[in-house]
């Protein structure tokens, strides 16, 4: 079974396609990839952020009961 990247890592290499679309000095091909990598990235940290949030809200439940 793999592992998931951690969130720290997903955003990190969101942090690095950001940048190469920043720059926006590579070749368009390029630049594309980068968006589209930025996209799924984007998404993938979304879904881990309301995991964990779902996991906080859990935690919160246990303690107040």
């Amino acid at each position: 079974m793999s592992r998931q990247p951690e969130l720290d890592d997903i955003l990190a290499e969101l942090e690095r396609a950001i940048g190469k679309l920043a720059v926006g000095t590579a070749p368009l091909d390029e630049l594309v990839a980068a968006h589209e990598s930025a996209l799924k990235l984007l998404a993938e940290a979304q879904a881990r952020f309301a995991e964990l949030k779902e996991r906080g809200d859990q935690t919160a439940n246990l303690v107040s009961n």
